[in-house]
């Protein structure tokens, strides 16, 4: 009796696992700079990495920022402060790692700043 009850527990972890992998294998990802925000229609415009291509991303509430310091809700506002101040650096925008599912963006990773070789 214990070694049915064992053997579907196992069973059961690894068809729990499986789905959990599967589940984040469908999300993309996607590597560049954002560009531009939309506050409005909430879609931001990131240049891809490799290619210079524009790829328009929608965001939604649930949008996770995540940082080096730590992550929280995505604000646009504060986004489009930072663009222009990297623009204004003699950038094209902020470099980040964007993980989305059908052009719905889940979470923003913003790339570490490289700092000066001393």
């Amino acid at each position: 009796m214990s070694n049915r009850r064992t053997f579907l527990m196992s069973l059961t972890a690894g068809v729990v696992a499986l789905g959990l992998v599967v589940g984040s294998a469908n999300a993309d990802e996607l590597m560049g700079v954002i560009t531009k925000v939309d506050s409005s229609a909430k879609k931001l415009t990131v240049e891809e990495k490799g290619t210079d291509k524009e790829i328009e991303v929608t965001v939604n509430d649930d949008t996770e920022w995540v940082t080096p310091k730590g992550s929280s809700k995505l604000d646009l506002e504060k986004l489009t402060k930072n663009i222009e101040k990297a623009k204004e650096k003699g950038g094209k925008g902020v470099r980040a790692t964007i993980t989305h599912e059908k052009g719905v963006a889940s979470k923003i990773t913003v790339a570490a700043k490289k700092k000066a070789a001393n």
